[in-house]
């Protein structure tokens, strides 16, 4: 019986959760993980990592985007409360959402039956930072420091028998030589590999701060939000739909920092760490899903998963285990399984 090969593209928080649960269903199969950017060169790490899915979140209906977003949130809880929790930059966190002029937007109705925590503010907490608000939430949450989260992944990966390969993959027939199954989570890299026309980059700025007196997260409104990690508290932000411009824009650090020294004023003797840009590969609904393509005679199976938006980190569990599944549909019947 020959072995099982698999390829998993992409090198973020979705392509190396999606390998780490491969090797656990498949602990014979040799598994790449084939991407041009590891670790600090992915979207990923610009993420502050807040499990926060965004009420727009969605995949292809109602039902499996909640049971992604459950299992996503059991699996950062479970992987918490291990010994190896804290070396995985993962941690409980608990804070704020605000706002002066919607009710709604301090809603979740994928976290309030969901998290351990999920209520409205009480009036002294709406009075906790200066503004106007009217509305607000308080809620207790998991933070995922991709820093950390990213080098002990790959770690686990690699001690398990997996092997990287760095190289840039301009089309999926160029690597399916040799492969039973190949798992697309290229992220915005999909939208030219695929043709995706509904993949769009909306473009973010953050700011990495010393401030390790906030142990609070606060979200306020114009998509201002303050979230501690583990090295470093993340000051954001922006959504700038369709921008693929990846360089760092004093204007939007500029307003980063007015807008999170309004909120929480004691950001102001915060030291800059770094400043960072990402692209945030926004689809909807987010595609995992199986094809098979016929190419120069040959059949090749593949798994898309891919376009998570601003929501990688917090769902990356969720679709890498629904992955798990289609990839064994795909070889079901398969001669060397």
């Amino acid at each position: 019986m020959s072995e099982l090969n698999i390829a998993v593209l992409g090198g973020g928080v979705v392509g190396l959760t999606t390998a780490i649960e491969l090797q656990k269903l498949y602990r014979n199969a040799n598994i790449d993980l084939i991407a041009s950017g590891f670790q600090s060169d992915t979207t990923s790490s610009v993420a502050a990592g807040l499990f926060r899915p965004g009420t727009s979140f969605c995949g292809p209906n109602e039902e499996i985007t909640r049971r992604w977003i459950n299992d996503a949130y059991r699996y950062w809880d479970d992987l918490r409360n291990t010994s190896e929790g804290a070396l995985a930059g993962v941690t409980e966190v608990s804070g704020y959402i605000f706002s002066s002029k919607y009710p709604n937007i301090v809603r979740n109705h994928y976290l309030e039956n969901l998290v351990p925590v999920y209520r409205p503010a009480t009036e002294k907490e709406l009075k906790l930072c200066p503004g106007n608000w009217k509305y607000g939430s308080f809620f207790t949450t998991i933070v995922t420091t991709c820093d950390y989260y990213l080098p002990w992944a790959t770690k686990k990966f690699l001690e398990k028998g997996g092997k990287i390969q760095k190289h840039h993959i301009k089309d999926i027939a160029s690597i399916s030589t040799g492969y039973d199954v190949i798992v697309n989570c290229t992220g915005l890299g999909a939208k030219w590999l695929c043709n995706d026309n509904k993949l769009v980059p909306i473009r973010g700025q953050v700011i990495k701060v010393e401030a390790p007196w906030i142990r609070t997260f606060f979200y306020g409104d114009n998509d201002t939000y303050i979230i501690p990690g583990f090295n470093s508290v993340t000051l954001g932000g922006c959504r700038q739909y369709e921008s693929y411009d990846d360089n760092v824009n004093k204007y939007d650090s500029l307003s980063i920092r007015e807008r999170c020294e309004a909120l929480v004023p004691n950001l102001k003797s915060a030291k800059t760490i770094k400043e960072l840009v990402g692209l945030r590969p926004h689809r909807s609904p987010v595609r995992v899903e199986k094809e098979v393509r016929h190419c120069n005679g040959q059949k090749i199976k593949i798994v898309h998963n891919y376009g998570h938006g601003g929501y990688g980190v917090t769902t990356a569990p969720g679709t890498a285990l629904y992955a798990c599944e289609l990839v064994r549909e795909s070889l079901a019947g398969n001669s060397k399984l």
